[in-house]
């Protein structure tokens, strides 16, 4: 089985190419094991109708498929430009103006967010995902700012805006990502993911409005912006306040320079692996698929990487979205997947744990080197609340972790998890047993051709308490 069991999971992006239900079904049936639904397009009634379709699609596979809502953020885009285009050139000044609803042609631009209360003089700012470079040389009024050019190029309506040295003070959830909260809590998705991360404290904040809508989603901190990436502490306390992490590499590219994308990927892997917290690699994966039925030799050495350095999952965005081979692009990213983990190791940690070292850690380290040493087939966790599971996946075992739970909440959430295969089950001291059983008889866990059982590594604890994992059991099936 696991030389067929994909470790690395895939998170795709819903989006007008796979806006029916046959095609969820599809992407599902392809490998996908996450949803992505991103909260900067589209409306309430069709998100309504995806997740619909999404968690059809997941019960008819009888699997676990977790819902991801992206929150918008404060993605600061230009408003509307006459004729859609306005060429630039170095030493022209751009007034951008909250207060102007229409653009005239000249140099006053509307844009859709109050900028004059955030940049100081000298700081920078980049247009069209960093296609237009600039430097802020006056704060003009209350709502406008002026801007140099520095490069030739041009400009188009709602093209977004990149200020990497502008402090936004916290203010990073915005009148938008309250309403989408509130209708995601109703709505009860998995993850939560919140865009521009500056700090922990943004995730202490995004924490609390979700348990005041009653709300108990994770939180995916997304790592874009230059003040998050300015140190190692930086990084490690916003993976240490959440509970994963996506490498969005599009914006951190143009905010810091694409130079430091790879060795920040890196670093957010390994410190996610340390603390048990997932990681999510994320932009242009197999960009060239939007438009090409193959993935280019770079891409799929981009995702064999990804796979290699650990990361829990993988994401597609326009390539499912907006792409001409959605399915067709799962299928390449699952086909590099299979192939990188069946011939290649994970690379490992190079220093130890930092932190609080919990009782599940040492049981999760010790219950992967008892499998491996015995030559299990499967490591089995009952869990009440996925710690112990995530704890497992942490240590990057080779074997698939079959994850059995009697909350369904947990089995979502531990959909993008390493190595995870999570179960919904009623509850039973011997359920974890049961499964295993129940799935070697259907074919899902298979015996190899030296062996004539399936041998399994049970790892379990008391009923609905968190940190109560302590028994260990190898069975054969």
């Amino acid at each position: 089985m696991s030389k067929l069991f994909k470790r690395t999971k895939i998170l795709a992006t819903i989006g007008p190419a796979t806006y029916s239900e046959e095609k969820i079904e599809e992407l599902i049936m392809a490998g996908v094991n996450g949803c992505r639904l991103n909260f900067s397009h589209g409306n309430y009634q069709e998100r309504d109708q995806q997740i619909e379709w999404i968690r059809k699609a997941a019960a008819k596979k009888g699997r676990s498929v977790a819902i991801l809502q992206d929150l918008q953020g404060p993605k600061i885009r230009l408003g509307e430009i006459k004729d859609n285009h306005l060429d630039v050139h170095i030493g022209d000044e751009l007034i951008l103006d909250h207060a102007c609803e229409v653009h005239d042609g000249g140099n006053v631009i509307p844009v859709q967010y109050n900028l004059a209360e955030k940049v100081k003089v000298g700081e920078p700012l980049s247009m069209f995902d960093g296609k237009v470079k600039s430097t802020v040389t006056e704060i003009v009024s209350k709502t406008a700012i002026k801007v140099k050019i520095e490069n030739d190029g041009f400009i188009m309506s709602h093209k977004g805006l990149n200020l990497p040295d502008t402090d936004f003070g916290g203010d990073i959830i915005t009148e938008k990502d309250m309403a989408d909260i509130e209708f995601g809590a109703s709505r009860d998705f998995d993850y939560v993911a919140l865009s521009f991360v500056q700090s922990a404290d943004d995730i202490e904040k995004l924490r609390q409005i979700l348990l005041s809508h009653g709300s108990t989603a994770q939180i995916i901190a997304k790592i874009e912006t230059k003040k998050a990436i300015e140190s190692d502490e930086a990084m490690e306390a916003i993976v240490k306040a959440t509970d994963g992490i996506m490498v969005a590499r599009g914006d951190m590219a143009v905010e810091a320079g694409a130079e430091v994308v790879p060795i920040v990927q890196r670093k957010l892997i390994a410190m996610c692996r340390e603390h048990s917290k997932m990681c999510i690699v994320a932009t242009q994966m197999m960009s060239s698929m939007v438009d090409n039925p193959e993935p280019t030799r770079a891409e799929v050495s981009d995702v064999a990487n990804a796979v290699i350095q650990g990361a829990d999952a993988v994401m597609l965005s326009d390539e499912t979205a907006n792409g001409k081979y959605p399915v067709e692009a799962v299928k390449a990213m699952k086909k590099v997947i299979l192939y990188t983990q069946n011939h290649s190791h994970v690379s490992p940690i190079n220093h130890d744990i930092t932190g609080e070292f919990k009782n599940y850690d040492a049981i999760a380290e010790g219950v992967v080197r008892l499998a491996e040493k015995i030559d299990a087939d499967v490591i089995v966790c009952q869990t009440a609340t996925g710690a112990t599971a995530a704890a497992i996946a942490a240590q990057r075992p080779v074997l698939p972790i079959v994850t059995v739970t009697s909350n369904a909440r947990v089995a979502g959430q531990l959909a993008l998890t390493y190595a995870n295969s999570a179960f919904v089950r009623p509850y039973s001291d011997t359920y974890g047993l049961d499964l295993a059983e129940e799935l070697k008889d259907s074919g899902y866990l298979q015996t190899r051709e030296d062996h004539k059982d399936i041998m399994a590594v049970i790892i379990s604890g008391h009923k609905d308490i968190a940190g109560g994992t302590d028994t260990i059991k190898i069975v054969r099936i």
